[in-house]
């Protein structure tokens, strides 16, 4: 039996999964959450500064990301003042934070693959 699956399937926030790595991609799968994480582990930013970061997500995607990203408890989701314009502010959570080794691994992985497989382009 596999360490990681003590039991036939692991349970969080009422939701049951087969496995950790089940978990932890239902969690952060998907081509945005990631990404997303990536460019707030550094720092908070507003919606507007990730939507520039990452100009190939769509709006609707981006905020849907966020949500999913703020329920499962990763990012934190501030706002500042009370009629418009207000002030959204997005930022890692102490839990999110815990995900940070696990971005730099596979931007580590990502970069090797590039050098040897591919090439890193600019865009002008």
């Amino acid at each position: 039996m596999k360490t990681e699956c003590i039991g036939d399937f692991v349970k969080l926030k009422g939701k049951t999964y087969p496995c950790t790595v089940s978990l932890t991609m239902d969690l952060v799968g998907g081509k945005w959450k990631a990404v997303i994480l990536y460019h707030l582990k550094d720092e908070a930013k507003r919606y507007n500064e990730l939507r520039k970061e990452m100009p190939s997500v769509t709006e609707m995607t981006l905020s849907l990301q966020l949500k999913q990203l703020e329920n499962d408890g990763m990012v934190s989701r501030k706002v500042y003042g009370q009629k418009p314009p207000i002030k959204v502010i997005y930022s890692l959570t102490d839990f999110g934070k815990t995900f940070i080794p696990v971005l730099d691994a596979i931007t580590t992985w990502g970069n090797q693959v590039v050098r040897e497989k591919g090439e890193f382009v600019s865009i002008e």
